[in-house]
């Protein structure tokens, strides 16, 4: 299993001291979270795009370029492109740009977006929220597949006779993964593309989310491709132990939630302690605890999901950026190393002398 971090680049205020961290501020973080997670040994660090104030990531793509001049190793991804409301031409050159940059460790998160800041901010409908989407994935795959790209047109985009799109990735075909929420049409159809899935599970209890895995497996299957990777995809906070990680993560995340649910409308009081513990027990969705709290959760939910890989968002909220490095460390050499050696010994049990 492939071990990593996703992070939305939120601006927000000090938690101890007040001082507003702003965008300039946040991104020199960002690419020092990236360089960290290199250095201990994580697999992956992903970035999310959000056309909001408090947000700093509007491009992805740049943010990583700057990360792969400073990692050797972590795979670098979006988490999401939010390729509804983009130019799919310019999605593939600006990760195939990163591809090489990297020496050949960019990879493409699309998805809708649950933000829908961009819609009208690049002249989109949101009646046309899954159109968009379905016909621009056809296209960046229709790019990934040829470097001559011929294209009939349609209702969102432009026809192209014979034109290529440059420069081309290392990585042939260069990784492209559907990102889902709560959707099973868009698992399937990840599936039936022979693409791999990425679940976010941000609540409930995780083992609710299993069909996700079965239709996009089955959805694969019956359109003869092999077993495409799965990634779930948390929220969380690793501390040294249960009680500091509890004490630094729930402010933050509750501020968040709260402030998001308001702005949504979802009707629901502010969160409580009480409902913020359940999130952390083992059904939960929350990884916040000790290093062998989140091991223990890691291991029982690839139980239930067998997936490739794990990613988890330490900031959720104003955390403090001292508490995020420390998860990063934790996680990359607490939490990683165990969680391989288990799934290793696993695989050695199951697999027949």
């Amino acid at each position: 299993m492939e071990l990593g971090i996703y992070t939305f680049g939120a601006v927000h205020s000090d938690p101890v001291t007040g001082r507003q961290i702003d965008a300039n501020e946040r991104l020199r973080q960002i690419v020092a979270e990236m360089e960290l997670a290199d250095q201990v040994g994580l697999d992956v660090f992903a970035i999310g795009e959000h056309h909001r104030p408090d947000f700093a990531v509007s491009s992805p793509a740049v943010v990583l370029a700057a990360g792969a001049m400073r990692t050797k190793r972590v795979r670098l991804s979006s988490a999401v492109n939010v390729l509804s409301s983009d130019d799919p031409i310019r999605v593939f050159q600006q990760f195939a740009t990163l591809d090489l940059l990297s020496d050949g460790r960019a990879e493409i998160m699309a998805g809708r977006g649950s933000f829908i800041e961009s819609f009208p901010l690049f002249g989109h409908d949101l009646k046309d929220y899954d159109t968009l989407f379905a016909e621009k994935l056809d296209l960046l795959l229709r790019i990934r597949q040829s470097e001559l790209v011929t294209w009939p047109g349609g209702r969102h985009t432009h026809p192209i006779n014979e034109r290529g799109v440059y420069p081309r990735p290392l990585q042939d075909p260069l990784p492209v993964w559907i990102a889902v929420g709560g959707t099973p049409e868009s698992a399937a159809r990840a599936g039936l593309l022979g693409l791999p899935l990425a679940l976010a599970i941000i609540g409930g209890d995780p083992a609710r989310f299993k069909p996700f895995a079965e239709i996009h497996r089955a959805a694969a299957a019956e359109a003869g491709h092999s077993r495409p990777a799965f990634t779930v995809n948390s929220h969380g906070l690793i501390a040294d132990d249960s009680q500091i990680a509890v004490e630094l993560a729930f402010p933050p995340m509750k501020e968040m939630m709260d402030r998001i649910g308001k702005e949504r409308g979802w009707g629901v009081p502010p969160m409580t302690r009480e409902q913020f513990e359940r999130t952390r027990t083992l059904r939960g969705a929350n990884f916040v605890g000790s290093p062998d709290e989140i091991v223990e959760k890691i291991l029982y939910q690839h139980d239930i999901f067998e997936h490739d890989r794990f990613l988890i968002m330490f900031t959720v909220g104003p955390l403090g950026h001292d508490a995020v490095l420390r998860s990063i460390e934790l996680f990359g050499t607490e939490v990683a190393p165990k969680v391989r050696a288990a799934l290793a010994a696993r695989k050695q049990v199951a697999t027949p002398a």
